[in-house]
């Protein structure tokens, strides 16, 4: 609809309504495009995604259906809603090649998704089977989700790789950007508050604890004043790296060789080379408490 469309429509309303139509329309910032329906279309392609790859896990019991037609019909309804999303930010010209080269890659997807799973199964003594990891671990959630907006992603198209991630992240506590890039066997114990940032590099069999975030130090800034986007900001992290609760790494320059040791609530802005642990040191001077990253 038309400015000139939506102010003749105006016109015929009257009273309250009509000053909140004219705010609505004229006083917000508006977008070219009309998105209703992308959040809910996002939403169901995870969810169908998720039944068809854990059909004896995830979605409704259905007496008389096979796990297996189960598994078909939930695959048709998440490329419907792939399609469709897909059409909101894309175009429906380009939907069913985006949608099509999605799928060609969910073999790939599924079995780095198990490694996900094993990790947590194998790295946490409180889990006591790969279902209670599917059933109840919130990081199962938003890894795979993650998993799912990182391929969209990697095909260039906008919004709706963050759609995906950001729903994970309202269920879940657990904020991964969909550009981060993150190896195998992937474990977050409990998960609440982690961020990892949009240029994160994540090594093989890396383990994150609560409010863990991999973050950036500072923005660049451009000629106009404006944060430059598309440099690497965030960290990277090297293969059988843990990091503990509350532990902040920030920087693009920040590289944590493999097999560390992050220890709880350390502020890194520095690199660490390999097989080394970093622990918070509490200084002698009683009066101001500082705390300060020691290198063992």
């Amino acid at each position: 609809m038309t400015k000139t469309e939506t102010k003749e429509r105006i016109r015929n309303i009257t009273g309250d309504e009509k000053s909140i139509l004219k705010y609505i329309f004229f006083k917000q910032p508006s977008s070219k495009k009309n998105y209703t329906g992308l959040k809910n279309a996002a939403e169901n392609f995870i969810r169908h995604l998720m039944n068809a790859l854990y059909p004896f896990h995830l979605g409704r019991y259905e007496k008389g259906i096979s796990v297996e037609r189960k598994s078909l019909r939930e695959i048709r309804l998440a490329k419907i809603s792939l399609r469709h999303s897909l059409g909101y930010v894309c175009g429906k010209g380009s939907a069913e090649n985006l949608a099509n080269a999605f799928f060609s890659k969910l073999p790939c997807l599924k079995a780095l998704i198990e490694t996900d799973i094993q990790a947590a199964y194998e790295g946490d003594p409180a889990a006591k089977s790969i279902d209670e990891v599917i059933l109840t671990y919130p990081a199962f959630l938003a890894i795979t989700a993650y998993r799912f907006a990182h391929e969209i992603y990697m095909l260039k198209v906008p919004l709706l790789p963050r759609l995906i991630t950001e729903y994970a992240h309202s269920l879940t506590g657990i904020d991964i950007h969909p550009g981060a890039m993150i190896g195998g066997y992937f474990f977050i114990d409990h998960g609440t508050g982690i961020v990892i940032g949009e240029t994160t590099v994540i090594g093989e069999h890396v383990k994150l604890y609560q409010q863990v975030t991999l973050g950036a130090k500072s923005f660049e800034l451009g000629p106009d004043g404006k944060a430059v986007k598309g440099i690497k900001r965030h960290p990277e992290i090297g293969d059988y790296v843990v990091i503990y609760a509350g532990a902040t790494i920030l920087g693009g320059n920040t590289h944590i060789g493999h097999h560390c040791v992050i220890g709880g609530n350390v502020w890194l802005t520095h690199s660490v080379e390999p097989y080394n642990t970093v622990t918070v040191q509490i200084c002698e001077n009683k009066t101001d408490g500082m705390k300060e990253p020691f290198q063992e």
